[in-house]
């Protein structure tokens, strides 16, 4: 215990070393290595550290280090996608990661200062991080346009037959869900810091965390009462998935997975994020519809789609729509298209959160000249849509689009006033490397649980899956695999108090224990 204990001291010596390394130590936490024990370490030691901070500046300095670790090896999948990029070289891809992590840490770093002045009381201190840091991933949420990805409390899900602690989330929120899971790591800090050791206060974290060894129920729909579905995964590659010269076999592959098992099936079929290479619209000049595999005829596009759907089905596919101004095209749009099996365009979606770099170029005019692109081809930028949206499909039921990466935007995937049956997400998730898809996968399980609805990914080449309203996964499709799932919907539940109040409720917890480490300061000086 003494060697323990000296190890610690030292550790603790030199802090500006010790930073970036919790924070890589942290981020072990999310998928795919789950090892939440070690993220509940991470986050007590970087409170001690804190602690012990001299200054303002000091604390700021180690949160901000934490952060670089931190987010440097949880976005590491981002480095993947410049491998797909002809126009930059792959190296940069690691630079891009460093970059933005040094950025990222600024929230780390501001969670840490706002909770140094509250370090002369443990229990102060614990409280107000816990705070902090439920304001700070909020704001990381939508400042300069948000990157919302891994959020504290997603190592909070348990593996795919049982939400852990995540089941919080239908009352706190995913922000609210990180500020349990600081607590939980600060009462272990106090606990140990405790002279004699504090069993009671350890107890406040053994509890709850044996919730994310809980398996879940699998509840079992009722067909009578619920819409079939059948949801493809072709398993295109990224790197062939815009070469036009395989556009017609990504097609074929598709509509042979897609072909009704029972003629006349009423379903609904659903296909992933660039699923599709043609465009569906009327209207365009006539050589843009060169781009598709039906080339210079949306119309027989549509008919070929209706056909391989097949009578009684309503498809929703991943689709391009563009924008054009006297005759040139201006811009694009990510959409959903809702087809029926007469070909008819039932509705649509356009994606709301565009992904910087990839789906547009900020700041195009500087970056441009210095050899910077996009990341996926393409010199047009899109546009983003209006907002979430609800798209009603009669029989099949209310469906709520979130394209992509904008199912990571807590709070925002949802109409509130036209509540959906379900969430649909199509994805391309063939850029975000081996650890993004996971992860992907996992920050969509949460937004099933805060909103009580289930969610279907259908991605291009994976990880596919059908979550229910509990945050449970009942089929998925690994990474590299070429299949379907066909099923009924899963129930929605009843609209959970997350979905009515939205981040008020986490940015209300938030107030609650700032509130709550002002008063144990008070006693502590009275």
């Amino acid at each position: 215990m003494n060697a323990l204990h000296r190890l610690a001291s030292r550790l603790f010596a030199r802090p500006l070393w010790l930073a970036p390394l919790l924070g890589v130590i942290a981020a072990c936490g999310f998928a795919p290595l789950h090892l939440w024990p070690l993220t509940l370490l991470a986050i007590a030691c970087l409170i001690e550290l804190t602690a012990r901070a001299g200054s303002w500046k000091r604390a700021a300095l180690i949160g901000w280090l934490f952060g670089i670790g931190h987010f440097s090896l949880g976005n590491n999948w981002i480095a993947t996608a410049f491998t797909y990029q002809a126009q930059m070289p792959a190296w940069l891809g690691w630079i891009a990661v460093f970059a933005l992590s040094l950025y990222l840490a600024v929230y780390p770093m501001l969670a840490a200062l706002g909770a140094w002045f509250f370090r002369h009381r443990p229990v102060a201190l614990v409280l107000a991080i816990a705070a902090t840091w439920i304001i700070s991933e909020w704001l990381r949420s939508w400042v300069f346009t948000g990157f919302a990805w891994n959020p504290l409390g997603v190592a909070a899900l348990g593996p795919f037959d049982r939400p852990g602690l995540a089941v919080f989330s239908a009352w706190l929120g995913t922000y609210g869900l990180s500020g349990v899971m600081v607590l939980l790591a600060g009462c272990w800090l106090v606990a140990m810091k405790h002279r004699p050791f504090n069993w009671r206060g350890a107890m406040l974290a053994l509890v709850p965390l044996a919730m994310l060894l809980q398996p879940g129920a699998i509840r079992v729909t009722d067909p009578s009462g619920a819409a079939a579905y059948t949801l493809i995964q072709p398993n295109i590659a990224q790197d062939v998935l815009n070469n036009s010269a395989n556009f017609e076999t990504q097609f074929t592959k598709t509509a042979q997975l897609t072909v009704p098992k029972t003629p006349g099936e009423q379903r609904l079929v659903l296909w992933p994020e660039s699923g599709l290479h043609d465009y569906l619209r009327e209207g365009y000049p006539a050589e843009d519809y060169a781009w598709g595999t039906y080339a210079g005829d949306p119309v027989l596009a549509r008919q070929r789609i209706a056909q391989v759907i097949g009578p009684g089905a309503l498809l929703m596919t991943g689709a391009v729509d563009l924008e054009i101004r006297k005759g040139e095209i201006v811009g694009a749009r990510n959409v959903v298209t809702a087809l029926d099996s007469e070909g008819v365009i039932r509705g649509s979606y356009a994606k709301a959160h565009l992904v910087p770099g990839g789906e547009y170029l900020p700041m195009r005019e500087l970056l441009e000249p210095i050899g910077l692109a996009r990341l996926v081809p393409g010199d047009i930028d899109f546009w983003p849509g209006p907002a979430a949206r609800t798209l009603d499909l009669g029989v099949m039921g209310k469906a709520g689009v979130q394209i992509c990466y904008e199912i990571v935007f807590s709070g925002e995937v949802v109409d509130a006033e036209h509540r959906p049956d379900f969430i649909f997400n199509p994805s391309n998730d063939g850029w975000f490397g081996t650890w993004g898809p996971p992860q992907h996968l996992a920050q969509a399980r949460l937004r099933a649980i805060e909103e009580g609805l289930p969610v279907l990914r259908a991605t291009t080449n994976g990880i596919s899956a059908v979550i229910d309203a509990h945050g449970i996964v009942r089929q998925s499709i690994p990474r590299g695999v070429a299949g379907r799932i066909d099923g009924y919907l899963p129930q929605a539940l009843p609209p959970t108090l997350f979905s009515q109040a939205g981040n008020m409720l986490p940015l209300g917890l938030a107030a609650a224990l700032l509130g709550l480490a002002l008063l144990v300061l008070r006693r502590a000086r009275g």
